[in-house]
């Protein structure tokens, strides 16, 4: 029997958690599909009991070995009480938003590891810009911006992105259902993905989209447009085409928060000057700079 695909949230207790509930919900709504709720209990690298014998001495007590055993046996269950708490609010924000087929899931190990297992069942991926364990105050040093990006943004999204194969929406603040979006375009492979699922998904048929492509330089000749608004222009799409130049991020970036685009739309580029979009900086620079969420697409 044919299994209809889900719209999955990422559920982890971090202050996006909501936003990522509101998005979830907007999107099962629009496309009519079923909303999955998962949280993933995840376990520290290195636990709180350890092989310590050889640091207790030849006279350890087995009774402290005993005791440092189930204080981290009582840890792992309360992570595993906590993990359904939130799983129980998210649905009760979800159902009150009026999904009625809600399911939620729960499982241990990596989310990485969760998801790849799930791949096959997801339509669109929810998630926050960054989870619990790396939600820290502001750095205003450079150094500390640094190390905001790298704990932020997160090598755990970073592998994500790289092994599913699924829209992921990255939220990084408060639900604003989108009315205006930025479909960045550059004829590879990935780009026609996005621009096709643009054209057909009930997302975004009542949105403009502006269609933005960034050129070496401003004489250049953008051709490359025509073809793509046409298709979204056929589809009932409001459509702005937009040449951009200079860095791309920044170009992007910048053109976004000049227009007040509530969601930007790019796909893992695998040629032309967004090749490197998932394979290295660009990636979180992307992340760290925009101000609204990013659909990624592979």
């Amino acid at each position: 029997m044919f299994e209809q695909k889900k719209i999955v949230a990422c559920i982890d207790g971090a202050t996006l958690s909501e936003a990522v509930c509101d998005y979830a919900v907007w999107i099962a709504q629009t496309v009519g599909a079923p909303l999955k709720l998962l949280h993933s209990v995840e376990y520290r690298a290195i636990p709180a009991v350890a092989d310590i014998t050889g640091a207790l001495g030849l006279g350890a007590s087995e009774d402290l070995l005993a005791e440092l055993t189930e204080v981290e046996e009582n840890r792992s269950r309360l992570l595993v009480q906590k993990g359904q708490l939130m799983l129980n609010a998210a649905r009760q924000h979800t159902t009150a938003a009026g999904v009625k087929d809600v399911e939620v899931l729960q499982r241990h190990g990596s989310l990485a590891e969760s998801l790849v297992d799930l791949e096959e069942e997801i339509r669109v991926l929810v998630i926050g810009i960054r989870g619990e364990d790396h939600e820290s105050p502001p750095l205003n040093d450079s150094a500390g911006a640094s190390q905001r990006r790298g704990s932020g943004t997160g090598t755990q999204l970073e592998s994500l992105i790289r092994a599913l194969h699924r829209p992921i929406l990255v939220v990084n603040g408060g639900f604003r259902q989108p009315q205006k979006i930025m479909l960045a375009y550059d004829g590879s492979e990935s780009a026609m993905k996005g621009l096709h699922m643009v054209a057909a998904s009930p997302l975004f048929k009542n949105v403009a989209c502006h269609l933005v492509h960034v050129v070496e330089s401003s004489s250049v000749t953008d051709d490359l447009l025509e073809a793509a608004a046409h298709e979204l222009s056929a589809a009932g799409i409001d459509v702005t085409r937009v040449q951009l130049t200079g860095p791309i991020e920044e170009a992007l970036s910048t053109y976004q928060a000049r227009e007040n685009i509530d969601l930007t739309v790019m796909g893992a580029f695998s040629h032309g000057r967004l090749r490197k979009f998932l394979l290295g900086s660009f990636t979180a620079n992307m992340l760290e700079r925009t101000q609204r969420p990013l659909l990624l697409l592979r």
